[in-house]
């Protein structure tokens, strides 16, 4: 019996650092698998991260349908368009400098050995080594994270953007925001390294996908400015209702599934057991938060608003994304339910007192609760994953760590949001005319409506 326990935990071993000893690049994956059970254990780790990248992708599908549900009938076909461009010219933007800016140097595959702290300079438009059967996986699986970075920001300034300088913004942020701050983190850079904790800690992405994307939509939708008819004279804001409830619903749904792929799947690795507890805290994350968005509503209103509900569930999934790996059942319970709670006051905080428009709330879902879940990694990390340990076990500089992280991420994507949009602003200009606006950007941007039965009315108030 000892020696066939040494033999498996010699074998998982083995499976576990086989990325970390790649050399030159294998395309075929001949030299990668071997014909005996570590092999075969590799093959199960290569399909479990497709299989997540394919979760993650469909993820789109989600923001799609989500995002077109909030909005108005003439503006449908603008953001489907926007979201079907984030992961196809982001793909390509990430595929030729993007990857290569974020994992540089990190070393987890063939091809990405050079970077140093602040930037990856090894693997664009994967060539050379970089032509290998694991960093082609592993580019698959972090292209989807970059297309949902992007999509984040699409909530905030549709209905009013212009397409031509979305589609410049989406290069900028798969191609060069999205990655560099990806790198402190993941690639080996500064962030991973501070002398606090076990360094900074963001296991799938509360800080790198969700905060960066929150923030660079907030930048976006403040340069815009507000929809017509969004504000009255005196400042208090007005409804502008959606037109289809169950695209929210669906949406939701679809983007709760993809989300078992985008936290289970950063293990990249089957053999690593712990995915069964980040998937059962990603859901119950989920349910505490669309829980405590339905209790704060009724005591609040009266009504069990489902957008706010779905919403809810979206800012618990935001703040598990970064400690699903290092925390308890009972901490996610804890995190998603105050994660729902983050997103009704960060909502009504941005919308009444920033008075920016973000038709979707994508600021008080991803800004504003991937900052609460990189904090709260510094709180309820038990220890038992990683070596992380927070506040709960008497320790204080996971928490330190975690705040720096924060305040990069403040900085890095509110500030390159401010730069790319205002740059955006002066040259090509990023607002479509008034009369644009009210017809609706189906006609306008793309030509074509996805409701050829609807007529706009061209209201005065634009609603």
């Amino acid at each position: 019996m000892m020696n066939q326990a040494k033999i498996t935990i010699g074998i998982i071993l083995l499976t576990t650092l086989i990325p970390a000893v790649y050399g030159a690049g294998d395309p075929s994956g001949e030299g990668t698998f071997t014909e005996d059970i570590a092999g075969a254990l590799t093959s199960l780790n290569f399909v479990w991260v497709l299989v997540a990248a394919f979760l993650v992708f469909f993820m789109q599908v989600g923001f799609a349908m989500l995002g077109a549900g909030v909005l108005r009938a003439k503006n449908a076909t603008n953001f489907f368009t926007m979201v079907f461009m984030d992961f196809s010219l982001g793909a390509i933007a990430f595929w030729a400098v993007g990857f290569a800016l974020m994992f540089g140097g990190s070393g987890l595959a063939a091809g990405l050995e050079f970077g140093n702290k602040l930037i990856g300079y090894s693997g664009f438009f994967l060539r050379g080594d970089a032509y290998d059967v694991w960093t082609s996986t592993l580019f698959l699986f972090q292209i989807m994270f970059a297309a949902a970075a992007a999509s984040i920001v699409a909530c905030a300034v549709v209905e009013r953007l212009k397409f031509r300088a979305y589609m410049l913004y989406t290069i900028g942020v798969t191609a060069f925001i999205y990655p560099v701050y990806g790198h402190w983190m993941w690639g080996d850079g500064w962030l991973a390294s501070l002398p606090f904790g076990v360094g900074a800690r963001d296991f799938a992405g509360s800080a790198v996908v969700h905060m960066i994307g929150g923030l660079v939509a907030l930048a976006g939708a403040y340069m815009l400015g507000p929809r017509i008819g969004k504000y009255n004279e005196d400042g208090t804001p007005n409804v502008i209702p959606g037109h289809n409830m169950t695209y929210i619903v669906i949406g939701t749904f679809i983007l709760i599934f993809g989300w078992f792929g985008f936290n289970a799947g950063s293990t990249l690795a089957a053999t690593d057991l712990r995915i069964s507890v980040i998937a059962l805290n990603t859901f119950l994350a989920a349910s505490a938060g669309a829980s405590a968005a339905c209790l704060i509503m009724i005591s609040k209103t009266g009504k069990a608003d489902i957008t706010m509900i779905s919403n809810g569930a979206l800012g618990g999934l935001v703040a598990i994304t970064g400690p699903s790996a290092y925390v308890a059942p009972w901490a996610s319970v804890v995190i998603g339910a105050v994660g729902g709670a983050v997103f009704i006051a960060a909502f009504w905080f941005v919308e009444w007192k920033l008075k920016v428009d973000d038709p979707v709330g994508a600021i008080a879902c991803h800004a504003a609760n991937g900052a609460w879940g990189m904090i709260a990694l510094g709180i309820f990390a038990d220890g038992t994953y990683g070596g992380v340990k927070g506040l709960i076990v008497g320790e204080t500089g996971q928490l330190v760590a975690q705040l720096i992280a924060v305040g990069a991420a403040l900085v890095w994507g509110l500030g390159m949001g401010l730069l790319l949009f205002g740059t955006l602003k002066y040259t090509i200009g990023i607002r479509v005319s008034p009369e644009e606006e009210l017809q609706g950007l189906d006609i306008t941007q793309h030509g074509a409506g996805s409701y050829p039965e609807f007529v706009a009315t061209g209201a005065k108030d634009g609603r």
